[in-house]
């Protein structure tokens, strides 16, 4: 049998090999989070992504979030790795045809504008693909492409309050909560960066891109297993349960003498092992803790029983024991600890990358480990309109006189040749949905 060396961190080191979608151009017109983290997944990948930014407004909205180092902003730099930038503006007649003559040679466009608003430039699937049948075209948006909710603006927290995520975040007494990650935004860039993988093995059975509509609710609503298995059984609608699992206990988060740590002892063999490590032996012979669903029914009774021994003792202590015991457990760590952990370090999930103006850039890493064909590691974020020339250039054919006409008339930008001052005409296009 031949020997297979595991995806590690030095397997995952950027060798200069093929990555897994070299040859693949994406195009991306997109702002804030859901197409430019789609995107940022797939250059991961090896693609070659080509972020169109207008010039005329500064270019996606992410590069005024601060915090800024050397004038640049950190958060950009991040979401938009392995990235070219291209100033253009979409809404002049030149701008439009050097778009289309991106088109032409591309295999991917992801924008997460309002719905409508391609189109209305021209731009829309069906425009496209008369000029590239083999587009894989993918719209991200608040609420999706159709419905009576398709034209609202959609942002992530309004996805968390209608998809449901908030009615069961946080504690039962508490003031509404949303989920501490933008989730709504990010798993929809996910469900775009999985359909986009999926349009194009298609492709490669008959030859056609496709149309993919992808929506912060649905992608929202989608979380709700536990949700949907209980009400469509019984009809119960669940709530707020704090850290606490929907149906099975002890799984949550329980007081220590000086903080908190999580824990999951669910089936048989580590519910004992928890008992024996904590010395809560009396709790195997009650019959209202003989199985995790009795035990999430009894949570009134079983937390704080734990609780009593749990809180005379140090995180540490807690952990300590049960890992001897085989049972799941985990403190809850800040971020300072998240970024300085020694199993992340070991591992090499955290990765540095250039900028010519921020230095190098601490990234976080991809959570897809290739054996053969490991993940691009390549420049931070790049500057507005940084790629403007050699993308026009190579992509979109056009000649060096073109593109300094271009830059001549305003319609593109380089970092040489910033654009000129914003211009906001009657009937301009809505902003991104996130």
């Amino acid at each position: 049998m031949a020997h297979t060396t595991p995806a590690s961190a030095a397997a995952r080191a950027d060798s200069g090999g093929a990555a897994p979608l070299d040859g693949i151009v994406v195009l991306e017109v997109g702002a804030f989070m859901a197409a430019p983290f789609a995107t940022m997944h797939l250059a991961d990948l090896g693609a070659r992504v080509i972020k169109v930014e207008n010039p005329s407004t500064g270019g996606d909205p992410v590069r005024a979030t601060g915090p800024f180092v050397q004038g640049e902003s950190s958060p950009f730099a991040r979401l938009n790795r392995n990235k070219e930038s291209v100033g253009l503006d979409l809404k002049h007649p030149d701008g439009l045809a050097a778009f289309r003559r991106l088109v032409q040679s591309a295999d991917v466009l992801v924008e997460n504008l309002r719905p409508g608003t391609m189109r209305r430039l021209g731009l829309g699937y069906d425009d496209l693909r008369e000029i590239n049948p083999r587009l894989v075209y993918a719209s991200a948006s608040g609420w999706g492409q159709d419905g009576p909710l398709a034209m609202l603006p959609g942002l992530d927290i309004m996805a968390q309050a209608r998809g449901g995520l908030m009615s069961i975040t946080g504690t039962a007494d508490g003031d509404p909560v949303k989920i501490g990650v933008p989730i709504c935004d990010l798993v929809c860039a996910m469900y775009v960066a999985m359909a986009v993988l999926a349009a194009l093995r298609q492709r490669d059975r008959d030859g056609e891109g496709q149309h993919l509509d992808v929506s912060l609710l649905e992608a929202g609503v989608s979380f709700a297993i536990w949700e949907a298995g209980k009400y469509f059984a019984t009809g119960e609608v669940g709530g707020p349960l704090g850290s606490a699992h929907q149906s099975t206990a002890p799984y949550q988060a329980v007081r220590t003498s000086d903080g908190h740590v999580t824990v999951g002892a669910v089936t048989p063999k580590t519910w004992e092992g928890f008992c024996r490590a904590l010395g809560l032996d009396d709790l195997l012979e009650d019959e209202r803790y003989g199985d995790a669903s009795t035990r999430h029914a009894h949570r009134p009774t079983l937390i704080p029983a734990i609780e009593a021994v749990t809180s005379t003792l140090r995180t540490d202590e807690v952990v300590e024991r049960l890992d001897a015991a085989g049972v799941p457990c985990a403190p809850i760590a800040d971020y300072e600890q998240v970024f300085n952990d020694d199993h992340l370090g070991q591992r090499g999930y955290f990765w540095d990358a250039d900028h010519p103006v921020m230095g190098p850039v601490r990234q976080l890493g991809s959570p897809m480990r290739f054996s053969r064909t490991p993940v691009r590691r390549g420049a931070a974020g790049p500057r507005l309109g940084s790629h403007t020339r050699v993308a026009l250039q190579d992509v979109a054919g056009l000649s060096g006189d073109d593109v300094d006409a271009l830059v001549e008339a305003g319609v593109v930008a380089e970092p040489d040749h910033p654009a000129p001052p914003p211009r906001r005409p009657a009937g301009s296009p809505q902003p991104p949905t996130d």
